[in-house]
């Protein structure tokens, strides 16, 4: 029988499925990523396992490579509904924590931060997407002023992904200043205790200082 791998890079997106595995118990071999040359530690590419060669992907023990973060993060939940990170299938929490990681996936993830760290991007582009993404963290703030989590129903894998995403906002010179009930947020999730130790796992702490 194969052992679960979880493949990652450190402080990518990748860390909100580490958050969730050390949540929910599972055993799991981390095995790091270079982001950019996409050796693996301990030898072998990257794109060998995921030809695409961006993280995160998980390994089942039965040999099925599960790819995409939204994806990782339900099936982690999934394995030990006993941990409460997911709402069950078929309910409408549960079409709510879906819609939180799509929208942290497609809104704040790739049409917003994606674009400022790219060195090819301009600029005059870059402040489009600034802007985009001022009016996302603005939706954000907004639900989180009366919301201690992103579900009603409590803490979720949708508060690690929200988590990691937004502590990109240090490493391109976004300010969260205008977003308390984010910035409280932030602070609540980032205390946990899997938090923290995902967060030393990947060598981020202290955390978000600068990118890896």
């Amino acid at each position: 029988m194969l052992r679960r791998k979880f493949y990652y890079s450190p402080g990518a997106l990748s860390l909100a499925s580490h958050i969730a595995l050390i949540e929910a118990g599972l055993p799991f071999e981390a095995v790091r990523v270079d982001e950019h040359t996409k050796a693996m530690e301990g030898g072998g590419d990257y794109r060998q396992v995921h030809w695409l060669g961006y993280v995160p992907a998980l390994l089942l023990d039965d040999g099925t490579l599960l790819t995409e973060s939204a994806a990782i993060l339900q099936h982690v939940a999934e394995l030990a509904p006993w941990r409460d990170l997911a709402p069950p299938a078929g309910t409408v929490e549960r079409a709510l924590l879906q819609a939180w990681l799509n929208f942290l996936s497609s809104e704040v993830h790739k049409s917003g931060f994606a674009f400022l760290f790219s060195p090819a991007m301009p600029e005059a582009g870059k402040r489009i997407f600034r802007d985009r993404l001022a009016l996302r963290l603005t939706h954000l703030d907004r639900h989180l002023a009366s919301h201690e989590h992103l579900l009603a129903s409590g803490y979720s894998v949708a508060d690690a992904s929200c988590f990691v995403v937004t502590s990109w906002a240090n490493w391109v010179d976004v300010d969260l200043m205008p977003y308390p009930s984010l910035r409280a947020y932030r602070e609540r999730i980032g205390a946990r205790p899997a938090v923290q130790a995902a967060l030393a796992a990947e060598g981020m702490v202290p955390w978000p200082n600068k990118a890896p």
